[in-house]
């Protein structure tokens, strides 16, 4: 099993970090994992996008052309990387921020409304954890509980009212498919 995720929105959105996560979820996982970032010339508030590969097997390169799943969290980003999606795959957006809707027929497209569930929890920031919880729920790619395992392995200076929001957030994402 190769799973091929494209993480994309704008820099300060959590994008590196959401590609950190999946790939220390692969990693405790005992997957074969790749991680590769790519940010625009302003980071915070400029584009941000990752590419990540979990697989079973060893990953001969981190560069994702095609991936089985898309994680979009602004409208440049829906533009950019729709098109790229394998057919089969999957496009998860965000429906808080994202207002033209996708329109492949040959992907499913679930939409989140991470930044309005993230605010019910209090801080907006934690939309990308509601979007890894869906992503991880629909795809069955990583559990829930490595995931909240993951998230404390990037955030190691967070405080522990953080850390679980970030896993109240995560299962508000789990919980929505």
């Amino acid at each position: 099993m190769t799973k091929e995720i494209i993480i994309s929105g704008f820099g300060g959105q959590g994008i590196v970090s959401s590609g950190i996560i999946l790939a220390h979820g692969g990693l405790i996982e005992n997957k074969h994992v790749t991680f590769f970032p790519s940010y625009g010339a302003e980071m915070r508030g400029g584009t941000a996008n990752c590419s990540v590969v979990i697989s079973a097997e060893p990953v001969a390169s981190p560069i994702v052309a095609s991936p089985d799943v898309v994680i979009i969290m602004n409208e440049p980003s829906l533009t950019r990387f729709e098109p790229t999606v394998k057919t089969g795959g999957m496009l998860f957006f965000n429906k808080t921020l994202i207002k033209s809707k996708p329109k492949r027929t040959d992907i499913t497209v679930i939409p989140v409304e991470a930044n309005a569930l993230a605010e019910e929890l209090g801080q907006g920031r934690v939309a990308n954890m509601i979007m890894l919880g869906a992503m991880a729920k629909k795809t069955g790619m990583l559990s829930l509980k490595t995931l909240q395992k993951a998230q404390r392995k990037r955030y190691t200076k967070a405080s522990d009212e953080q850390l679980t929001l970030n896993d109240k957030a995560l299962e508000k994402g789990y919980g929505l498919l």
